[in-house]
């Protein structure tokens, strides 16, 4: 009874309103994901590896958006973490290829909307994103390739591992919002 008070409040406003506080939403979630993303909270963290939060919030965009709109934001968070890491290797590549593969996945086809499958595709889709930096270090890098692909194994399991528990906590929230909004948007 109080999700549609809610949702027949947010349903009166104005449609230019509606867009604007969704807007402030999907930001703002961008943002936080940005701001957590160098933090290593006692508990979040595998040998000293966090979660990929913006590879998260990549797939929870992409996965009921286009491959298109799942690149773009991939490509755009990938250059937003540039811009505070290193630029070299670029997040942009692998977070673009995350956003394309999750959208091409046709999740509301092939897998049930739970915790165990959101967990699952962000479990792939971390070690597909590191096994693409890996590449581009083994092109750039001063190591050998026997340390890279070592070192990649320990980054790869760890980010996935990590990734796919906190998954939900980011997923969730924004679905249900995005649904939110698409159900009010359409008649």
């Amino acid at each position: 009874m109080r999700t549609s008070s809610r949702r027949s409040r947010v349903s009166h406003w104005h449609p230019q309103t509606r867009r604007l506080l969704n807007a402030l939403v999907t930001v703002g979630s961008v943002l936080l994901c940005l701001l957590i993303l160098p933090t290593r909270i006692p508990g979040m963290a595998l040998l000293g590896i966090g979660p990929n939060w913006l590879l998260i919030w990549v797939v929870a965009w992409s996965v009921k958006r286009t491959a298109f709109l799942g690149a773009a934001a991939g490509f755009a968070l990938g250059l937003l973490q540039d811009g505070m890491t290193a630029s070299h290797p670029t997040h942009a590549l692998s977070l673009a290829v995350v956003g394309i593969l999750t959208a091409r996945l046709q999740k509301q086809r092939y897998v049930q909307e739970d915790f165990i499958s959101v967990a699952l595709i962000v479990f792939g889709m971390a070690i597909l994103a590191e096994t693409v930096t890996a590449i581009q270090y083994s092109f750039y890098s001063e190591r050998t390739l026997a340390e890279i692909w070592n070192s990649h194994q320990l980054v790869a399991l760890s980010s996935a591992i990590l990734s796919s528990l906190w998954a939900p906590v980011v997923y969730f929230p924004l679905n249900r919002w995005w649904e939110r909004i698409r159900s009010i948007e359409t008649p």
